[in-house]
């Protein structure tokens, strides 16, 4: 009763800033701050969330066990939980000899748009018993400048020989995943009403859908997640990275993460026709969905608002949008109608040579990504222990991300270098505070 009555009173001093994930949001600033329910869920729902839970931070195994509701890792794979990657819900680590099992995957493209002949799209650095796994790398760091460096892949060993002459890498470091039951739950129409593919308005910005295929619908949707909005929606999302980051299928991906050349070097692998039940898989979407938001700090210091106000002057708003309010949501009505502060339009931005890896998934261009949400970066380092940022994690902190941006983001970069030292100090304190 009396945390319940504290927790009442802190809220009614706070303002509706503070509540990024509207009534859902958690008020946790320790490192599970990204690692808490929907505030506010309950009955079966919780429940649900609570089986998810297990099933994302509990190891999988090799099959046949006897535990065959979390059998079937590999042949090949990268990590044996959900968590290994997303620690606490937030960021993974960038590969090391510290953190060998980090939450870093390289993804793989050739010049048909389509994964490596031999490899397939993704390394695998890991595989079970009776097989080779597909690499053995680690990254190397070169400084560009003093608030800039590159990521690149040296690799020792490929252990099922050469890559084809027209296959490229692109590092990705694992996001957190807090607060994607709510970027699900915003209707298509708001997001498309932020897309101006031909810009316009002649404002630089020419933000676009990415339009991906639903397999359960069998059309093509808005893509919302990963990297490069990629996938349609959760149970996508968290599908495809049970197929290749865990080698396990699913009645949505159920081809294993392995190539025709590979499967011949083995000689007798024990292969489930389905690894993840539709059950099981139904449970760490609603896991994913149901994970709040924390919220902001020091949202009403007015230090904190004039940098809000800056942030909106050199334009970093066009794209990281600071409100939305969801749709309906039928099967976890919590979701609903709930005014949101994310900072993201979810649409593909050019973001520069700088920062274009080649890779092309659906409609997207080599040079686009999604724009990723902001909220929560404050809390990163509690998190994650860590301030890495961008997709591959080459940015040591906030300064270096925004030091990277290029294409549509290179007037508000130009903008953010001309700042006065004390407009600097004011905008990084409102990054800090979200």
């Amino acid at each position: 009763m009396y945390t319940w009555i504290l927790s009442f009173l802190i809220s009614l001093t706070l303002t509706e800033n503070h509540y990024s994930g509207g009534t859902t949001t958690n008020f946790s600033t320790s490192n599970k701050a990204f690692s808490l329910p929907l505030n506010g869920l309950s009955g079966t729902t919780l429940r649900h969330h609570s089986i998810g839970n297990s099933f994302f931070n509990k190891n999988w195994i090799t099959a046949p066990a006897s535990a065959t509701s979390r059998d079937g890792l590999g042949p090949l794979y990268n990590a044996r939980s959900c968590s290994a990657c997303h620690l606490n819900d937030g960021k993974g680590y960038l590969k090391s000899p510290l953190h060998k099992r980090a939450g870093t995957v390289i993804k793989l493209q050739n010049n048909k748009h389509r994964g490596d002949p031999t490899y397939g799209v993704q390394f695998s650095e890991f595989s079970i018993n009776g097989t080779n796994p597909e690499i053995n790398y680690s990254l190397k760091s070169q400084p560009l400048s003093p608030f800039r460096r590159l990521l690149s892949i040296e690799i020792d060993d490929l252990y099922y020989g050469a890559l084809d002459s027209n296959t490229h890498f692109s590092i990705r470091l694992a996001p957190p995943v807090f607060g994607l039951g709510l970027l699900q739950a915003i209707d298509e129409e708001d997001i498309l009403s932020h897309a101006d593919p031909g810009d316009l308005d002649q404002d630089g910005i020419s933000g676009r859908p990415n339009l991906v295929w639903n397999h359960v619908t069998q059309q093509k949707q808005i893509g919302r997640f990963g990297f490069k909005a990629s996938q349609p929606d959760l149970r996508h999302q968290t599908a495809d990275a049970f197929n290749h980051d865990m080698g396990l299928t699913s009645s949505l991906f159920p081809e294993e993460n392995f190539t025709p050349t590979q499967r011949k070097a083995w000689s007798s692998i024990h292969l489930d026709p389905v690894d993840v039940s539709d059950q099981v898989l139904e449970r760490v979407t609603t896991y994913l969905q149901t994970l709040s938001p924390p919220a902001r700090r020091n949202a009403n210091d007015p230090t904190v608002l004039e940098g809000e106000r800056i942030f909106h002057r050199i334009g970093c708003a066009q794209c990281h949008i600071p409100q939305f309010t969801t749709s309906e949501v039928t099967d976890i009505p919590l979701l609903s109608n709930q005014v949101i502060h994310p900072y993201t339009d979810l649409l593909l931005h050019d973001m520069g040579p700088g920062l274009a890896d080649g890779f092309t998934p659906s409609q997207a261009e080599g040079s686009e990504w999604r724009t990723p949400p902001l909220w929560g970066i404050g809390l990163q380092l509690v998190v994650s222990n860590h301030n890495h940022f961008l997709h591959d994690g080459r940015a040591r902190n906030i300064r270096e991300a925004i030091l990277w941006h290029g294409g549509e983001a290179r007037s508000s970069k130009l903008k953010y270098e001309q700042l006065s030292h004390e407009e600097y100090i004011l905008l990084h304190k409102f990054l800090e505070s979200l």
